[in-house]
C-alpha cells in the first residue's frame, strides 16, 4: 500500500506495469538517501515533541527505532522491500511495524515533498564534502609536483604551435590553481543547498505551529529557505547548482587529461605514464596507451553536459512539485560518483608520472627563446619594435641562437610560481564550507537522548 492510498487496492497486471514505469529507478537510487531520510526524521520528531504533537516517551521510542534503522543503513543491510514505493515509505513502514500507531505519527506536519527536499539537500552536502576532499587530494598532488619540477623547462604553446618557454612547475601549478576556481562554483552550490526546506510541506506550509528554525539548527543548515513556495522551487535549482560545480571541475580535469595524453605521445615525449595506468595493443607489442586519461577525458565530457540535461528536464515547469523531478536523480547521482572516481584515479596517476628533464636540449625548441632574446635587447635600450624586427630578421635568415638565461620574476611566472599563495587560497576556500559545523550538528542529532 502506498503512503498516498486511502485504502488497499488489488494489484492487477496493468497497475504493476504502471508502477514499474512511474517508480523507475527510484528504489535503487533512494538507498543513497536512506541515512539522510532518518536524520531528517530525527530532527522532525524532536520538533514535534516541542510543539506537543508527540509525547516525550513516544519521541524516545522513535529515536531508538530510528537509530536501529540508521545502523542497518551503515551496515548495508537496509533495503527497500518489493512493493514499497520509496525510502520514505520504507522507513515509516519499519517504524510502524516496531511501534504501531506511534510510527504513524512521524509524518505529521510533513509532506513527502519537503521530506525529499531535505533528504536531497543533506545528501548533496555530504557529496559536496566528498568532492572537495577528492579535489583537495588532487590539488595537493599537483602542487607537490609543481614544487618538485619548478626548475624543469618545457615548451609553452599557442595555437598548438611552439610559443614561449614554460616549465613543468608552471604547468602543474596552473591546474592546481584552476581547481580553486572550480571549488568556488562548489561553494556557491553549497550555499544554495545549505538552506532548510523542511516545514514547507507540499509547498504551501502547514497549519501546525512548526518550529522550522529548530529543525534547521538540528540539521546544521546555515539558514532557512523561508518562503515555502520558494523552498519547493529549490527542487531542480539545487540539482542545477551542483551540476555547474561538477561541470566546472570536469572541464579542468578533462583539459588536464588531454594534455597528459598528448604529452605522453612519443612525438612529444614530455612525460611517461607508469605501466599500471596504461594498456597495450593486441597486435603492436610496443604500445603503451593512456587509457586511464582517455577515459577520464571522455567521462568529463559527459559530465560537462549535465547542466544542460537538468535544464532541459526542468525549464518548462511551473512552481510546485512535478513528477518530472524524479528523473533528476538518474542524471545526477551517477554523475557525482563518476566525478569522485575521476578525481581519485587522476590523483593516483599524477603522483607516478615521470618527467623528461632534458626536454629542451632538442634544437627544435630553440625558437622558444625568441621573446627572451627580444627582451634582452630591450633591456639594453633598443625600442621593443626595433628589437622585435631585429630578432625576426635573424630567424628568417636562419642565424638565430639563444644561450642566455631565463629571468622571470613577477608573480605567477616561471621564477616565482606563488605556490604558497595558491595553497593559502585553497585553504581559506575550504574553510568557508563549514564542514565541521555540519558534522558536529548531525553527530549530536544521532547521539542526543
Amino acid at each position: 500500500m502506498k503512503l498516498w492510498q486511502k485504502s488497499a487496492a488489488a494489484e492487477d497486471t496493468l497497475l504493476q506495469k504502471i508502477e514499474a514505469f512511474t517508480i523507475g529507478k527510484d528504489r535503487e537510487l533512494d538507498l543513497q538517501l536512506a541515512q539522510y531520510d532518518i536524520l531528517g526524521t530525527l530532527a522532525h520528531i524532536r520538533m514535534l515533541e516541542k510543539i506537543g504533537l508527540l509525547e516525550a516517551t513516544e519521541r524516545q521510542q522513535l529515536d531508538t527505532a530510528l537509530s536501529t534503522i540508521h545502523q542497518s543503513v551503515l551496515d548495508g543491510t537496509f533495503e527497500i522491500e518489493e512493493g514499497i514505493e520509496d525510502v520514505h515509505s520504507q522507513v515509516e513502514l519499519q517504524l510502524t511495524r516496531q511501534l504501531g500507531d506511534i510510527g504513524k505519527k512521524v509524518h505529521s506536519g510533513r509532506s513527502r515533498n519537503d521530506q525529499v527536499l531535505v533528504d536531497l539537500r543533506l545528501f548533496f552536502r555530504a557529496e559536496i564534502e566528498a568532492i572537495v576532499e577528492a579535489t583537495s587530494g588532487l590539488f595537493d598532488t599537483l602542487l607537490q609536483r609543481s614544487e618538485q619540477h619548478k626548475d624543469v623547462l618545457m615548451p609553452g604553446y599557442t595555437h598548438m604551435q611552439v610559443a614561449m618557454v614554460s616549465s613543468f612547475g608552471l604547468w602543474f601549478g596552473a591546474y592546481a590553481e584552476a581547481l580553486t576556481d572550480d571549488l568556488q562554483m562548489g561553494l556557491s552550490a553549497w550555499n544554495i543547498i545549505n538552506q532548510n526546506p523542511l516545514g514547507s510541506a507540499a509547498g504551501y506550509g502547514n497549519s501546525f505551529p512548526l518550529d522550522r528554525q529548530m529543525t534547521s539548527d538540528l540539521l546544521g543548515f546555515e539558514q532557512l529557505s523561508y518562503n515555502v513556495i520558494n523552498a519547493q522551487m529549490g527542487r531542480g535549482k539545487s540539482e542545477l547548482a551542483i551540476s555547474f560545480a561538477i561541470a566546472s571541475l570536469a572541464s579542468t580535469l578533462g583539459k588536464l587529461s588531454m594534455d597528459i595524453c598528448l604529452y605522453s605521445n612519443q612525438n612529444y615525449n614530455f612525460l611517461s605514464l607508469p605501466k599500471a595506468f596504461t594498456t597495450g595493443s593486441s597486435i603492436m607489442p610496443h604500445k603503451k596507451n593512456p587509457d586511464v586519461f582517455e577515459l577520464i577525458r571522455a567521462r568529463c565530457n559527459q559530465l560537462q553536459a549535465l547542466p544542460n540535461e537538468i535544464l532541459l528536464l526542468t525549464s518548462n515547469l511551473t512552481n510546485g512539485y512535478h513528477r518530472d523531478f524524479q528523473l533528476l536523480k538518474e542524471n545526477l547521482f551517477p554523475a557525482l560518483q563518476h566525478l569522485k572516481d575521476c578525481l581519485r584515479i587522476a590523483t593516483m596517476a599524477i603522483k607516478e608520472i615521470q618527467i623528461n628533464e632534458r626536454l629542451l636540449d632538442d634544437p627544435k625548441y630553440q625558437y622558444l627563446f625568441t621573446v627572451e632574446a627580444v627582451n634582452e635587447e630591450v633591456l639594453k635600450g633598443t625600442p621593443f619594435r626595433a628589437a622585435y624586427q631585429q630578432i625576426g630578421q635573424a630567424i628568417e635568415e636562419g642565424r638565430f641562437q639563444y644561450n642566455g638565461h631565463i629571468n622571470h620574476s613577477h608573480e605567477g611566472s616561471i621564477g616565482n610560481l606563488c605556490n604558497d599563495k595558491i595553497q593559502a587560497k585553497m585553504t581559506q576556500l575550504i574553510k568557508h564550507f563549514g564542514f565541521e559545523k555540519v558534522k558536529t550538528r548531525l553527530q549530536a542529532l544521532l547521539t542526543r537522548p
